[in-house]
């Protein structure tokens, strides 16, 4: 029997039956979208993923602050003038709050109104033009970490996280409020149309976590549970983003609700498939799985249909096949993407 495109979705975040695993193609950059749209013959990605069967459709937040007008670049931490968009942003720039070890001293940024950037009338207007029947997920973010980073630049925000955690803490939680505010804005405007959302920050580089884990314990998660709660309190289903090796922390984000982890970076240590269903299996979901750091990028369609094929047997339900990386960047050749969705379709 075949499922509709959200009967699919919450089916497989849900570990029960499908008829195919759920798919979502990803986020491609804008350099990337002009080969895709040739190759496919499509005149649009949104063209694209209907052709493709794809399950889930992002919708980005309408938040106008230039230059970026992205609210993945809502603060202007850094020092020193760089390009400042959400490909281009840098971490590890020296921050506003290099400087400052008084928590009192937070006041003495500028920080954002949300309310004064974020286009409710068009966040309607973006979810309201998704077809109903696809899985509507509003791109958040909500990187209340990452952020902390660039609040200080990264080396003395994880230095502050030991020396002078009370500081560390005064930014986190103010970074943490506008998001809870801004999200709050967009679910009010899109209320009984979106179906979930994307939040998540990095926690992980190739060969493990970034931090100690007790430090995102104490220091980060009680923000990301206030994000998530706050989703879940509208009916959204909540995918987690951390690129590289979470292993160690996947337990917590499960406690904390998270109903789906994303990516399966498959190249990150102890992030391969077969262990994440060894240890992860009917806990939660995950999304990604099909290798975007050399297999999408150097294999051929044969090695990526191949990979689809392994996936779809190890998690007949439980995974979103997704590249393990929400870009699709140019270096990805689209041959390769149409042999991935043909694999998940049956039809290679």
């Amino acid at each position: 029997m075949k499922l509709t495109h959200k009967e699919r979705f919450y089916a497989t975040i849900n570990n029960e039956p499908v008829d195919r695993p759920a798919s979502w193609l990803g986020l491609p950059v804008p350099q990337a979208e002009k080969a895709l749209i040739s190759h496919f013959g499509v005149k649009s990605v949104d063209e694209l993923r209907q052709l493709i069967d794809d399950d889930v459709y992002p919708v980005e937040v309408p938040y106008n602050f230039p230059p970026s007008n992205h609210i993945a670049c809502a603060f202007k931490f850094a020092k020193a003038v760089h390009l400042d968009s959400p490909d281009e942003r840098t971490l590890t720039a020296p921050g506003f709050f290099e400087d400052y070890s008084d928590p009192a001293d937070v006041d003495l940024f500028d920080w954002p109104n949300p309310a004064k950037y974020l286009d409710c009338e068009e966040a309607l207007r973006r979810v309201k033009a998704v077809d109903p029947q696809y899985v509507r997920m509003g791109i958040l973010w909500s990187a209340h970490f990452q952020d902390a980073c660039s609040a200080f630049g990264m080396e003395t925000a994880l230095m502050n996280m030991l020396m002078n955690p009370e500081m560390f803490q005064a930014v986190i939680d103010r970074i943490t409020d506008f998001y809870l505010r801004a999200n709050e804005l967009f679910f009010e405007a899109t209320k009984g149309y979106l179906d979930s959302v994307l939040i998540g920050n990095d926690f992980g580089s190739q060969n493990g976590l970034m931090v100690d884990p007790d430090l995102l314990r104490t220091m980060v998660f009680p923000g990301t549970k206030k994000l998530i709660d706050q989703a879940k309190s509208y009916g959204l289903a909540v995918m987690h983003h951390s690129c590289g090796s979470i292993f160690p922390v996947i337990d917590d984000l499960i406690e904390l609700g998270v109903d789906i982890i994303h990516p399966i970076q498959a190249l990150a240590a102890d992030m391969d498939a077969p262990n994440l269903k060894k240890h992860f299996n009917g806990k939660t979901a995950f999304c990604g799985g099909v290798d975007a750091q050399y297999l999408l990028v150097n294999g051929d369609t044969k090695s990526v249909a191949q990979k689809v094929h392994e996936l779809k047997e190890l998690f007949p339900t439980g995974l979103i096949v997704s590249p393990s990386h929400e870009a699709i960047l140019p270096d990805i050749p689209p041959a390769n993407i149409q042999a991935m969705f043909d694999a998940l379709n049956g039809k290679s």
